[in-house]
């Protein structure tokens, strides 16, 4: 397996650099083995992985259930992931109107790929059509598709297309283009009216890209503590039957900044505990609506 590892790093990870250092300190690894201890080995791999640049989406994971011949590959993942999406709503588990008109959206555990949560996202917007003002919880939300995001983006803007954090492909050597649509399902909430996005230690990936990029273009508020720091894209591949490596293949990229947040997390504007900021936001929205007469 270490061999193989080594393979896919060279073969993969986004920076070429990294993978050839990492190739020596993966033989030189002094490991538990692997059938007696299998978590314990993922771990201590993962440590290894992470030890030169500390990239948290480079890990090996251990799965209690044999993964499939084709894991890795699109179709097969994307059965995975619908199943796992009708278990959680979505990824939307709830969405409220609270009696002073502030909306409510969870995003939690993940933006499942857009493909098969679209009607969703379509609906909760539907509901949150008529608030004065918008809490978009990311807390938890530990990741996601970049077109989920790119989709939830569009519902917070304006109908002219917003260029968001793109991701630099070391397969092709070229970054590739994240925009808003300047057309949805469902009615578009808009660039004007106040919102405010709760982020929190858990929050990652997919879920640090559209708080950062929503911060950013300055349409959020973000509330709450510093996310965990991954701005690498990666895939999913088997390494044995209960053995996976994620390997990033890009690296996001803003269009204006040129940077991300890897390894330093989304900064809150406001910071507060994870654990306060739904009350912060809804009494900042309540106030805000009180000023403009709302």
């Amino acid at each position: 397996m270490i061999g193989e590892l080594i393979r896919l790093l060279d073969a993969h990870y986004v920076f070429p650099e990294v993978a050839a250092e990492l190739g020596p300190v993966l033989r030189a690894g002094r490991y538990p083995d692997a059938e007696r201890d299998a978590p314990g080995f993922a771990a201590a791999v993962t440590a290894d992985l992470q030890s030169v640049n500390g990239d948290k989406h480079l890990r090996v994971l251990h799965h209690e259930t044999p993964l499939p011949a084709g894991h890795g590959e699109e179709e097969t993942d994307l059965d995975t992931m619908r199943r796992f999406a009708d278990r959680h709503g979505g990824g939307l588990p709830r969405v409220e109107v609270r009696e002073d008109n502030v909306g409510y959206l969870a995003v939690r555990p993940l933006l499942f790929p857009s493909v098969l949560v679209g009607d969703a996202v379509a609906a909760a917007f539907t509901l949150l059509k008529g608030t004065d003002a918008l809490v978009l919880d990311l807390r938890e939300c530990l990741g996601g598709e970049p077109g989920t995001v790119a989709l939830v983006a569009g519902y917070l803007t304006g109908t002219e297309p917003v260029e968001l954090s793109g991701i630099y492909e070391r397969a092709t050597d070229r970054i590739r283009q994240a925009w808003t649509s300047a057309y949805l399902p469902g009615p578009r909430y808009g660039a004007e009216r106040p919102l405010y996005v709760l982020i929190g230690p858990k929050t990652f990936s997919g879920g640090e890209a559209l708080a950062y990029d929503l911060q950013q273009m300055r349409r959020a508020t973000l509330i709450g503590e510093p996310t965990r720091g991954g701005a690498h894209p990666r895939i999913g591949l088997r390494l044995a039957d209960h053995f996976e490596a994620t390997i990033p293949t890009g690296r996001s990229v803003h269009p204006v900044t040129g940077e991300n947040w890897e390894g330093v997390g989304v900064r809150p504007d406001v910071r507060c505990l994870a654990g306060d900021a739904a009350l912060m936001a809804f009494d900042m929205a309540s106030e805000g609506m009180a000023v403009r007469g709302g």
